[in-house]
């Protein structure tokens, strides 16, 4: 098992060479109102390479013709023929947006520099020591009005008291204050210091009607007030109605600066906007002769961050460079999530080591960043060795490290430690919260251990912890998948009664679960149900139903039952089809769906239906595609998908297409190019495109191709843990993409052998289980590779100490090579013939179909 397992980190690295003594105070600064802090995730276009940075680009300018001064930060594919592909910058992994705008949330925040008086000081003391009780605070405030100095130290006091969650006592302090000052400039500035309050207290309706009173008695038509709303928008993710209010402002004749700017990019980033929007702004920031300042890019970033743009974000901090603006830590910590959230773990470290060069030290937030990011990369070794770091430099684990950690220890199935981690979490100080319930619900909940996950569900309500939507929907997910549909459907009903809204992520999660079941037909009916709700699906709701498609068991309703689900969810106001769907599971209404060309057509029309909604594509949609492509009948089905697939993305799915069809020099330089920006994507994601399609060349018989790809990626390192020259390790291949590996491999222990090397002592191929099969052992890879080595005559065999893996002692190897017969075994031939012919010679990129 030793290649698939990631090396731990060692004890020191280059980012450490500063930070081990009184690590922990240092850097918890902000900068301009940004806090430094993040806790949570949220794919990903190519890192810096190690040993050359990506070059500076020129600083971002506005043509002539208006387009974008920042689309030069988005990168597509290089045109394929004449046609040009879509997936551009979203061609990348799953990803899922939920957790984007709590970035800093909840952080204190440090005060600047201030010019209150001490007298203020004093009357903050006061009105703390009051708290809860408004008779008191009116008197302390009236004792103090002839000390206070006027507006500065009225609005150290609103500061203050926001940073004590004291809002109810800012507002009567602001009330207070604005009806003793007579000149309209000053009650200007406090009613934007207590707007700015309350939106980063979360009390986003409080703050608009501070706002509309302002307007209204005729302080508040100023540019700070409209800026400070803007703000508040922005921190609760409310990108719409920031760009609402600002539309208002300038419609009102007041001219946005650079703060106001900010502050709607801002809320891109948090309301999940996509970067052409910020960079839209950006542009008009531009045109109005402000120039971008760090909290501009830190603000880019986070937009970056949200839409998983690494590419991008690579070159923003290069443009701040060139722009002689000085990264700070919140500007690392926001590049480090958009590098982890990618899987660009090397990367990430090396930002890490570049952040001592700038005496930026890494704090609680930027080992979370990491942390998280090995995690959800496999990397769980360097991720339990990042937190031993932590706790060696002196470095305080937060609520989100404890979190991270219990939930590393949860996906793992070591429930003991995870609880451990709860321990010592309490012990800290940190009470559990509902990420620290979800995690534990999840890990036990994917072990199968289902009486675990109804206690700590029961314990969670026990405790007042109220469960949130991803509570909900992850308890719907584990009795799915456990196939206990009355305990989802009265989950289902809880969650209703408790008046939560599903939104996309919840839907989707559902609809996934029902896909791995092979509920095909009920996972539609829900999609339906969705977007009648005015929810749209995202990239990951269709890549679940694709993948879906010629699974087994295909299982769903009959035409007429869904014909009768369907005309009751209508007829029925007050219940809906997640309801009606989880009843007819749990009742076992179900019937074998038919297969063949009609699966077909249902693949083509759920990618048309992302084609009208503009919902891009990714690299998970291509491998769910070529995985249906695997299950296709016949040759000829799945060259028909490839083939009307071409229709909407000649480059892709004219290279996957022609690589079908056999191998010809031509198709394989567009392949090149298409491996090229698969390379950008992180490394789970990337390797299972190479199996997807290595496995749909192999089960067509198109076997030089299958192993061309296996070859090339090779050569682009996307096996780098689990091909060495001693051991090839297929855990999670399917079987095609594994037989094809195992040719590449020999070949590659062939060109040792007759280059005048010696092999390894041993040589060994492990098989584990297979990525499809839940048999220990003897499974379907297993059986698979035991032919193929078999049929060529090879010297491996089943070790006795583990029937998953075969080995071989070098010498034996090697003495088979040198077999006059064995490299023409290794060399693979296509079963079919390149075919040329009308249809399939040229990549020419036909008209869009008409929307069915």
């Amino acid at each position: 098992m030793a290649s698939s397992t990631p090396p731990t980190l060692t004890t020191t690295k280059p980012y450490q060479n500063h930070h081990i003594q009184g690590l922990q105070n240092h850097h918890r600064r902000t900068h301009n109102g940004h806090n430094p802090h993040h806790p949570s995730p949220k794919v990903s276009l190519h890192p810096p390479t190690p040993t050359n940075k990506p070059p500076v680009p020129v600083p971002a300018t506005v043509t002539a013709g208006g387009s974008s001064s920042l689309q030069h930060r988005n990168s597509t594919f290089a045109p394929f023929s004449s046609s040009k592909s879509e997936l551009a910058a979203d061609f990348s992994g799953r990803r899922s947006t939920r957790f984007v705008s709590k970035m800093h949330f909840g952080r204190p925040k440090a005060g600047g520099s201030s010019r209150h008086s001490v007298l203020a000081e004093d009357a903050l003391q006061q009105l703390i020591r009051c708290s809860g009780d408004d008779r008191l605070v009116e008197s302390v405030l009236l004792n103090f009005q002839s000390k206070l100095c006027g507006s500065d130290d009225y609005n150290f006091l609103l500061r203050e008291l926001g940073n004590r969650n004291e809002w109810s006592m800012a507002i009567q302090c602001f009330e207070f204050a604005v009806s003793r000052e007579r000149r309209r400039t000053e009650q200007g500035k406090l009613a934007s210091s207590v707007i700015s309050v309350l939106g980063r207290l979360g009390k986003i309706d409080l703050a608009k009607k501070v706002f509309e009173t302002a307007v209204s008695q005729g302080y508040g038509n100023t540019v700070y007030a409209y800026s400070a709303l803007i703000s508040a928008y922005a921190k609760s993710g409310l990108c719409d109605d920031a760009i609402n209010v600002f539309d208002t402002m300038k419609l009102s004749g007041l001219k946005p600066n650079l703060v106001t700017y900010n502050a709607l990019i801002d809320a891109c980033g948090k309301g999940g906007a996509d970067f052409k929007r910020a960079s839209e702004i950006f542009d008009d920031m531009l045109n109005n002769g402000f120039q971008p300042d760090r909290i501009t890019y830190n603000s880019l970033l986070a937009v970056c961050s949200g839409g998983g743009l690494w590419e991008t974000a690579m070159n923003l901090f290069n443009e701040m460079s060139y722009r002689g603006i000085d990264p700070d830590i919140y500007t690392y910590n926001t590049l480090l999530d958009v590098a982890s959230s990618g899987g660009h773990m090397d990367s990430a470290f090396q930002i890490m080591t570049e952040m001592a060069t700038k005496n930026i030290m890494p704090n609680e937030v930027t080992y979370s960043t990491v942390i998280r990011g090995c995690a959800k990369s496999g990397r769980l070794d360097q991720a339990l060795s990042l937190v031993g770091e932590m706790k060696y430099a002196g470095i305080r684990l937060d609520r989100v490290s404890y979190n991270n950690l219990l939930a590393i220890y949860a996906s793992l199935g070591r429930f003991e430690e995870a609880l451990n981690v709860v321990k010592e979490m309490e012990n800290t100080g940190f009470r559990k919260d509902v990420v620290t319930y979800n995690a534990l619900l999840d890990g036990f909940g994917k072990q199968g251990r289902y009486d675990k996950v109804k206690e700590l569900f029961k314990r969670m309500k026990t405790e007042r912890v109220p469960a949130n939507l991803l509570t909900y929907s992850t308890l719907i997910s584990v009795y799915l998948k456990g196939g206990m549909y009355k305990d989802a459907t009265e989950m289902y009903k809880e969650f209703k009664r408790e008046g939560l809204k599903a939104d996309v992520v919840f839907y989707s999660e559902i609809i996934d679960s029902l896909c791995k079941k092979g509920l095909v037909e009920s996972s539609a009916l829900l999609l339906d149900e969705m977007t009648r709700k005015g929810i749209q699906p995202n990239v990951v709701t269709y890549n679940s139903i694709i993948n879906a498609f010629g699974q087994s068991p295909n299982t769903g309703f009959s035409n007429d039952r869904k014909q009768e689900v369907k005309e009751d969810a209508v007829a029925v106001a007050d219940e809906d089809r997640i309801i009606k769907v989880f009843e007819q599971l749990a009742s076992g209404n179900l019937s074998i769906v038919e297969k063949g060309r009609k699966e077909i057509i249902c693949v083509l029309g759920v990618f048309r239906k992302m084609h009208e909604l503009e919902i891009k594509p990714n690299v998970v949609t291509f491998s769910a595609i070529l995985n249906a492509c695997s299950r296709c009948s016949t040759f000829e089905e799945a060259s028909l998908l490839l083939d009307e697939l071409r229709l909407f993305d000649n480059q892709v799915y004219g290279v996957a297409h022609g690589l079908l069809m056999g191998y010809r020099e031509s198709v394989w330089v567009h392949a090149l190019s298409l491996f090229d920006e698969v390379k950008r994507m992180d490394s789970s994601t990337a390797s299972a495109f190479y199996n997807a399609l290595t496995d749909m060349l192999w089960h067509f018989g198109q076997k030089r191709g299958a192993q061309l790809v296996v070859l090339e990626g090779r050569r682009r390192q996307v096996w780098e843990n689990t091909w060495s020259d001693s051991c090839l390790d297929l855990h999670l291949m399917s079987s095609g993409a594994a037989r094809a590996c195992v040719h590449a491999w020999l070949l590659n222990i062939c060109s040792i052998v007759y280059q005048g090397h010696e092999l390894p002592a041993l040589l060994s191929i492990l098989t584990g289980w297979g990525k499809h099969s839940k048999v220990v052992g003897d499974c379907a890879l297993k059986r698979a590779i035991e032919a193929l080595l078999g049929g060529m005559g090879s010297p491996f065999r089943v070790a006795t100490s583990n029937i998953g893996r075969f080995i071989s002692p070098g010498p034996v190897v090697a003495a088979w090579i040198r077999e006059s017969n064995t490299p023409n075994l290794l060399l693979l031939q296509d079963d079919r013939r390149a075919s040329v012919s009308p249809q399939t010679s040229t990549f020419k990129l036909h008209p869009l179909p008409l929307p069915f």
